[in-house]
């Protein structure tokens, strides 16, 4: 006999626990499965740096940033590029969000004991015309706490709908089927997996323990994305970015693997933008792995020369931190699947950030002693330094001759050609002597230093790469880093999904990454970030609201 609730939500990622809490507060019995352990609560957002996208938000006024709805709005669609019949549902998703983000969502999250570090990040800058790709100003709110301080609001009201028994979780159970009646879906069924008490982000077994069955008035699928699936990546790889790397790291863990969304699909639900995905360029390989393939992005700042396999250097506006797929691209046209970056100790102790509440213990634990160490130490963040030293995408020498032959030697070929590498090198330090300047790059520097934000912890002050005083020389490997499926099952604005045939498929929600984030994809073809877990927050609230007042 199949165990009954009001609602069941497939996932306990962040934007599961949003929808279950929310359907808990409106009195509904909820259960929440999940394929991994209790460990694993919070899913991806636990890993995360904790970026929100606000709009004309207190912290961006303090800092002198003028933003509005329009504004971020314009940014928006000209990062989105939507065009094509699919893209229907996903901008209505994008004026809602944006129009979330720029109203009640921070003072919702506040209400939880939700908080942001002070300073605002700016994250893809673009560097195209005003309707193009790219964040015009900053909007990128670290929370204070990274993505463990996003997920501790929703798991501590999750904790509490639990003792009132309004709200249960069930680890280890893995669905494998929606169970449809009358063309309603009414529940799921699946596995029992044997107990894992092995720590978060590290693989479990699949051993098989038993078998279950839950019937509930609507299930909410909240499953995550493909990241950790690097053949379905591969699968869905479009051609208009080359062809698919053939050495790929993973920001996210193993079980991220689409599973679920192809189970979802078979029971008829309309996946749309499949083709479009974010993955990011600035992967380096972790020295102290948690998942298999586990890498970390870079989160630079825009002083680093970034060259390509064949040490020509990327064209303008593809600078550090501009245009996550617009690199991409040019990456993969080069025949390569990896590119260089090339700084000195003075760029990376003030620009280089990591990816991952694991590399930011001074935000992670909420420490404003360690944080301030980022603007006065001598040397990079702890993290940054373990990476420079371990890491084997990292080569530190005192002069070019060395530094080249070094990359050489770690790519295994000979396609650095030093006096090519040097003369870019000469001729971008010349740029250096003057405020006023024709090199792209050091324009944009220039441009982030009138940012109080930037100018303070982001970016370094303007210096000759190959001035002595400034070093030593690092040179910095990029791998690509898979991360976020864009696309996702198509749904209206209450997350309910859509059928192959066009038609709502009662009793069916999706929601986060499932959903792309929203509608099947809300960012279109590029993200201006910070937007990933706000389209969790915002698509989990719509859909647990929605979801309680349908099952009555």
């Amino acid at each position: 006999m199949a165990e009954e609730t009001d609602v069941i939500v497939v996932g306990a990622g962040l934007s599961g626990l949003v929808a279950a809490t929310e359907i808990a507060d409106a009195g509904k019995r909820v259960i929440v499965v999940d394929q991994e352990g209790e460990q694993s609560i919070g899913g991806q957002a636990f890993w995360s740096f904790g970026g929100l996208f606000l709009v004309d938000s207190p912290e961006q006024r303090r800092l002198g940033i003028k933003d509005s709805f329009d504004l971020a709005m314009q940014d928006w669609i000209g990062a989105a590029g939507f065009d094509r019949d699919e893209d229907f549902w996903p901008r209505q998703w994008a004026e809602a969000y944006v129009a979330f983000a720029a109203g009640e969502k921070r003072a919702w999250l506040r209400a939880m004991g939700h908080r942001f570090f002070p300073v605002v990040g700016w994250a893809e800058r673009g560097g195209y015309d005003a309707m193009g790709h790219g964040n015009s100003v900053p909007r990128f709110h670290v929370t204070w706490g990274t993505g463990p301080g996003i997920v501790e609001p929703f798991e501590r009201r999750a904790r509490e709908a639990m003792t009132s028994g309004r709200l249960s979780f069930k680890f280890r159970h893995r669905v494998d089927a929606l169970s449809i009646t009358n063309g309603t879906v009414d529940g799921v069924n699946g596995a029992v997996l044997a107990p894992d008490p092995i720590e978060r982000g590290k693989s479990t077994s699949r051993n098989v323990v038993g078998e279950f069955a839950l019937k509930a008035q609507a299930v909410i699928v909240a499953s995550g994305g493909i990241g950790g699936n690097h053949e379905l990546v591969r699968q869905n790889w479009p051609k208009r970015l080359g062809d698919p790397p053939k050495f790929m790291i993973s920001g996210v863990p193993e079980h991220v693997d689409g599973r679920m969304i192809g189970i979802t699909e078979k029971s008829g639900a309309r996946l749309i933008n499949r083709d479009r995905m974010w993955h990011y360029v600035e992967g380096i390989q972790n020295w102290n792995p948690i998942w298999p393939r586990h890498g970390i992005r870079i989160l630079p700042g825009p002083s680093s020369m970034w060259f390509d396999a064949t040490g020509t250097r990327l064209p303008a506006p593809l600078f550090p931190g501009s245009d996550t797929l617009g690199q991409l691209k040019y990456i993969m046209s080069t025949g390569y699947d990896y590119s260089w970056f090339i700084l000195t100790q003075s760029i990376i102790k003030k620009e280089f950030a990591l990816s991952g509440s694991e590399q930011n213990p001074d935000l992670t634990g909420k420490s404003w002693r360690m944080t301030l160490r980022r603007a006065t130490n001598k040397g990079a963040p702890a993290p940054v330094e373990a990476f420079k030293s371990h890491g084997v995408d990292f080569i530190v020498r005192d002069k070019i001759e060395d530094l080249v032959a070094a990359m050489n030697k770690l790519a295994g070929s000979d396609l650095l050609k030093l006096e090519h590498v040097r003369k870019q090198i000469e001729a971008r330090d010349r740029e250096i002597a003057n405020p006023y300047v024709k090199d792209a790059q050091v324009m944009n520097i220039h441009n982030a230093r009138r940012y109080i934000g930037d100018r303070l912890i982001r970016t370094a002050a303007p210096h000759r790469i190959l001035d002595p005083a400034q070093g030593p020389l690092i040179a910095v490997k990029l791998n690509i880093l898979t991360r976020k499926t864009l696309g996702g099952f198509e749904t209206d604005l209450e997350s309910r999904v859509f059928g192959s045939e066009g038609s709502v498929i009662p009793g069916l929600y999706a929601v986060g990454e499932a959903a792309g984030f929203g509608g099947g994809g809300v960012h279109g073809y590029r993200s201006l970030e910070g937007t990933f877990l706000g389209g969790c927050l915002f698509s989990g609230r719509n859909a647990g609201r929605s979801a309680a007042k349908a099952v009555g």
